[in-house]
């Protein structure tokens, strides 16, 4: 698990790695918000991660994919988030470059509806403003 450079994740213990590869770890999310959160990061310490080669990117996407698999096998859930918070304007915490895997079970919440949009609460419902509207396809 050699990394770059100092990370905020450190130390990320054995019985949190979900997968290694060349260039990136995948692992448990040390305050999850539901069973399986998972994360991946790059082994290059990047705050963004679009900072990252486009061979790292792919190879981070890659990763994700794969945990995704892993963890649909593990914990059967019903649907996943999966997102990133890229810079502080967006939430980002940890100034190293990581991807969210969220894994959601029916009735986690009351409404799912609106997924990530939640981020800015305020404008997450949109549904309600085109409710007398019929549903017209890419209406969104």
């Amino acid at each position: 698990m050699n990394l770059d450079a100092p990370s905020p994740f450190h130390p990320i213990t054995q019985d949190r790695l979900i997968l290694e590869t060349a260039d990136c770890l995948a692992f448990y999310d040390r305050y999850p918000v539901s069973p399986g959160h998972a994360l991946v990061i790059a082994k290059r310490v990047t705050p963004s991660l679009y900072d990252l080669s486009a061979e790292t990117q792919a190879a981070l996407w890659d990763t994700v994919r794969r945990v995704r698999a892993i963890l649909a096998e593990q914990f059967h859930p019903v649907g996943f988030n999966i997102g990133v918070n890229d810079g502080p304007a967006a939430g980002q915490t940890a100034p190293h470059a990581h991807v969210h895997l969220i894994p959601r079970y029916a009735g986690d919440v009351p409404d799912p509806r609106g997924g990530i949009r939640w981020v800015i609460s305020q404008k997450a419902n949109y549904w309600d403003r085109f409710s007398d509207a019929p549903c017209v396809e890419n209406q969104f």
